[in-house]
């Protein structure tokens, strides 16, 4: 069943806040098929509601996961990690991130019990819920700030892999803004000798993915 596009007439009047439809959604997506379909290309929601858009993109990135890696746990679990560190997003309201939040998770949950033969490994859901906390922001796109009694400067996470360890580095969204270009690009992109090196805000110990929520 299709969501409800829009929630309630109070919230669209107070906050604008429009759901976009399943089917517009993936005709969306559909624009740029082959970025969806890479599993370690980042995409950022600004506005990201409960995770209309967010949640197909996992989806599509799972099924590739699922495609590649399902005879190797290890690589099963370490790819479909790499997806959901992929996935940014930014919302004004608290009960949208919370529920936005939850949602990737539960479709995280319910892929991996379809693939996983019964297995489980709650370190790796742990690692999940990690990072799902820090990617998905309960901030103002347009303030570039948390909301809050105690705004701050939005800090989004860099994670590397390399092999089955993570490197993981923050980054301000101002700073990943200040240069136009950046607009038209990935978070993080590598563009070659022209390309914008935003400044490192925090930076975190290299460790195994599965290690991953122990480093606060």
């Amino acid at each position: 069943m299709t969501k409800s596009i829009i929630t309630s007439r109070k919230r669209v009047t107070d906050h604008g806040e429009v759901f976009t439809s399943e089917r517009e959604v993936n005709a969306m997506l559909d624009l740029v098929k082959q970025e969806t379909e890479r599993i370690d290309s980042r995409f950022l929601e600004p506005a990201c509601g409960d995770g209309n858009f967010l949640s197909e993109i996992l989806n599509r990135k799972l099924i590739i996961v699922e495609g590649r890696y399902r005879k190797s746990q290890n690589e099963l679990d370490k790819y479909s990690l790499v997806a959901i560190t992929s996935i940014y997003g930014v919302e004004l309201l608290e009960d949208n991130v919370e529920r936005c939040r939850e949602r990737l998770f539960e479709i995280y949950l319910e892929w991996y019990n379809s693939v996983s033969n019964g297995q489980q490994n709650n370190k790796l859901f742990e690692c999940v819920k990690f990072v799902l906390s820090k990617n998905i922001v309960h901030g103002d796109a347009l303030t570039l700030k948390t909301v809050g009694d105690n705004e701050k400067p939005i800090i989004f996470s860099e994670w590397s892999f390399t092999k089955n360890m993570v490197k993981r580095r923050g980054f301000s969204f101002d700073e990943l803004l200040k240069n136009q270009e950046i607009r038209d690009t990935p978070l993080f992109s590598d563009l070659g000798d022209d390309v914008f090196l935003p400044r490192t805000i925090e930076e975190f110990p290299l460790v195994h993915y599965l290690e991953l929520a122990d480093n606060v």
